[in-house]
């Protein structure tokens, strides 16, 4: 974006991998010369009607693989251990929440993960009978690191997200993205949704990626910010990330969190997700992980929120803008058919591959 204009940048980096990898970036964006341009409101005019034959917004990635940091919240924490102690049956979690919260949301405020306080929680815990695996990841010395979906599956603002049919708990996963090239440098930041179906990983962890990874599940945008002399890492600690919910019976829920909350630094996520252990050699994303659990009752009381199709999921902080998307099952949502192989046939299509390496 350059201004009020989209430009195309495909003839200096043909994907957002590469792009970010170079040293140049920021010269790039501001100066190199685009093959073509947009108006930026038709862009967004074109991806929030679904006008898939005008230029439109995708997810701001391509090739990078897409990880995600569970647990790295206190509250959130405490709600995971909700999930698993109620074997994923929402109706037992309002008393389960009450008693779990008195006795663990005042051990865990404030304790540094890996710290001798945290193990000193943790004996605590484990003497009451109270210790679970959520905790480990929570305060414990290794953090949640996962693959949240496949390379080119997540979808952008404006396209539909979805949950599975046979999924009776769930909610969104508001979170700030972090942009990691292949070398570990963190170099923008974007938001996304890390759709969460509770009731299934609360029926077993080993069921992590039925809960997250399905069709449409994985949601990224409006755009990367890139880091610069005005907006870098440490603006991303402070930000605040709001969460709206608009139901189409005219349910609606309202939250926002602070990154400031955190429980790690987001440095130590990147350093757990790449390192001499692993490498990523077209870069990677990182959901950075979220404070909502959202405990609204939506119809009888003790229900707690679920979602329901055709709710509007708005997420948004100034500094990064706006993800809205609507709700359908993972089942009726567009199929995933863009994969590596189309990708590779795309660039070759508009001559830009350049030369094979020697």
């Amino acid at each position: 974006m350059r201004g009020d204009r989209v430009v195309d940048l495909t003839a200096v980096a043909s994907t957002t991998s590469e792009l970010l990898d170079r040293p140049d970036v920021l010269a790039v964006l501001r100066d190199a010369e685009g093959r073509k341009e947009w108006p930026l409101q038709e862009v967004l005019d074109a991806t929030l009607s679904g006008d898939a034959s005008s230029p439109h917004l995708l997810a701001p990635i391509d090739l990078q693989v897409i990880k995600a940091a569970g647990v790295t919240f206190a509250k959130s924490m405490i709600e995971r251990v909700i999930e698993e102690r109620a074997k994923g049956d929402a109706t037992k979690a309002l008393e389960l929440r009450s008693r779990i919260d008195t006795v663990l949301g005042g051990a865990l405020r404030g304790v540094k993960p890996g710290s001798p306080e945290a193990e000193e929680v943790k004996r605590i815990l484990l003497a009451e009978g109270l210790w679970s695996q959520y905790l480990e990841v929570g305060i414990g010395p290794d953090p949640e690191i996962f693959t949240k979906a496949p390379v080119l599956s997540a979808v952008g603002t404006g396209q539909p997200i979805g949950v599975l049919e046979r999924s009776t708990w769930n909610n969104p996963e508001p979170e700030v993205v972090l942009a990691v090239t292949s070398d570990g440098r963190p170099v923008g930041a974007t938001l996304g949704n890390d759709v969460n179906l509770r009731d299934f990983e609360g029926r077993s962890a080993l069921l992590l990626t039925e809960a997250k990874d399905n069709n449409a599940s994985c949601a990224i945008g409006p755009f990367i910010r890139v880091f610069d002399a005005e907006f870098g890492i440490d603006d991303v600690r402070r930000l605040t990330v709001s969460l709206h919910v608009d139901g189409p019976e005219g349910f609606t829920l309202r939250d926002s969190s602070s990154m400031s909350e955190m429980s790690r630094e987001l440095e130590e996520l990147v350093s757990h997700a790449w390192g001499s252990h692993h490498r990523y050699p077209d870069g990677f994303v990182l959901f950075t992980g979220t404070l909502f659990a959202p405990t609204q009752d939506r119809d009888e009381p003790g229900s707690g929120f679920t979602h329901r199709t055709g709710d509007i999921v708005t997420i948004s902080t100034p500094a990064l803008g706006t993800l809205v998307n609507e709700v359908m099952s993972a089942e009726a949502a567009p199929d995933w058919r863009f994969g590596i192989r189309e990708l590779i046939a795309n660039l070759a299509g508009r001559g830009l591959l350049g030369d094979a390496p020697r």
